[in-house]
């Protein structure tokens, strides 16, 4: 087993030859990788079973979808990194160009960060997400999976490095902490000199010991508490079938709705509506208002600042549109919020003072999402504003340099 340090030093090894990559390689490198992923599915799929067995008394049942893998999402993975291979590459975009009155040409251009680490949790398709990202914004990729989703990052990681063989890349240009323990995620958050950014993937507890211990860059991946608010001009049965989506197609993702708040002119049509949606299906923790019209638990002091990831929802009234938005600044992460309304006013002022990463009006928040923002996948959602917002795809895994060109000028 090689040590974390000696990872390290192999992605860094070859991080120059990634970063002069043509599109042409690193596209065919992509098709390649993809192909090494559908070609050993069986291999994947029975990691992933030992896999989940291993976290069955572990970890809750909807944590379970996150880790499983199926056929399909392994098809899907493989889609993905195709997706990304059609993008345009960043690499060497000039993003601005000025020519100053003494003649010189100065160029704002996209570069390569060198080598991303990404630290992740129970989702073994961030595996194929993150290293195909890497590789199209020219970069190494370090990788260092939890301990539930292992084997299955494994398997997939033997895929794509063979993909990358087989496209002329060396093998360590994608490189997997074969060490899950803590101490193996302490070693990336100061492996300062080896390191150019390190994006943590996964709950509150790995995310903020990321920011707060860490001496390389990272770019803050956040958690999720997303609000629905149900307005008093809101197409009723709009509003129950983008809270039905946003809660229960898929609750352990983090966009997914946490609250719903409800305008209280509203509140005794659409309540009863909702708690018949969601009968028996999920959990609905009230406050003191909503509890006087439908019957759930009554919500404790914390169940407005928590990301459940699970069949929970916690339901609150609120005056009006001002209200609500003052709900959400005071117990939002910044990720998606999303306002369901026919009156334009209210909706254009939730638009405009909530101060989330993606703002949503008669749409659901499960739309936060690289590849539904046709970033082809993404790294995770940032909801901190340096130096990137929202899904993080190619272009926001690179950074950029002045390219300036003269003729002999002095000053």
């Amino acid at each position: 087993m090689k040590t974390t340090k000696k990872l390290l030093e192999d992605v860094n090894g070859v991080k120059l030859s990634i970063a002069a990559a043509t599109s042409e390689q690193k596209n065919n490198a992509l098709s390649l990788m993809a192909k090494a992923i559908l070609e050993d599915c069986d291999k994947i799929l029975a990691a992933n079973a030992v896999d989940l067995e291993q976290a069955k008394d572990h970890i809750s049942e909807v944590m379970l979808d996150r880790l499983a893998l199926s056929r399909e999402r392994i098809e899907g993975m493989a889609s993905g990194m195709l997706e990304v291979m059609e993008l345009p590459d960043p690499v060497g975009k000039v993003l601005k160009a000025v020519t100053r009155p003494n003649g010189l040409v100065i160029e704002k251009t996209a570069v390569p960060m060198g080598v991303i680490a990404i630290i992740y949790e129970s989702r073994p398709n961030v595996t194929s997400d993150a290293a195909a990202l890497a590789l199209k914004a020219g970069s190494g990729c370090v990788l260092r999976s939890g301990k539930e989703a292992h084997r299955s990052a494994s398997e997939i990681v033997a895929a794509l490095r063979r993909g990358l063989k087989g496209a002329g890349f060396s093998e360590n240009a994608i490189v997997l902490v074969e060490d899950t323990s803590r101490e193996s995620a302490r070693e990336l958050m100061n492996a300062k000199g080896y390191i150019d950014l390190l994006i943590p993937r996964g709950g509150a507890g790995l995310i903020r010991a990321c920011v707060d211990d860490s001496t390389v860059p990272v770019l803050e991946t956040g958690t999720g508490i997303c609000h629905i608010y149900v307005d008093a001009k809101a197409d009723i049965e709009m509003a129950l079938d983008i809270m039905e989506n946003a809660k229960m197609s898929r609750p352990s993702v983090c966009n997914s709705a946490e609250v719903c708040l409800v305008h209280e002119d509203i509140a005794q049509e659409f309540l009863p509506k909702l708690h018949a949606r969601l009968y028996g299906r999920a959990e609905l923790r009230l406050c003191e208002s909503a509890a006087k019209i439908i019957s759930g638990i009554p919500a404790g002091d914390l169940d407005f600042d928590t990301e459940f990831l699970d069949y929970i929802l916690a339901v609150k009234l609120v005056s009006d549109v001002s209200a609500a938005v003052s709900h959400i600044h005071a117990h939002s992460t910044g990720h998606s919020d999303a306002i369901v309304t026919a009156d334009a006013d209210a909706a254009n002022f939730f638009l405009k003072t909530v101060d989330s990463a993606a703002v949503y009006h008669n749409v659901s928040t499960r739309f936060t999402d690289g590849g539904v923002f046709g970033l082809g996948c993404e790294m995770g959602i940032s909801t901190q504003k340096l130096h990137a917002r929202g899904p993080l795809g190619l272009e926001e895994l690179c950074c950029y340099k002045y390219v300036i060109r003269g003729n002999g000028q002095i000053r």
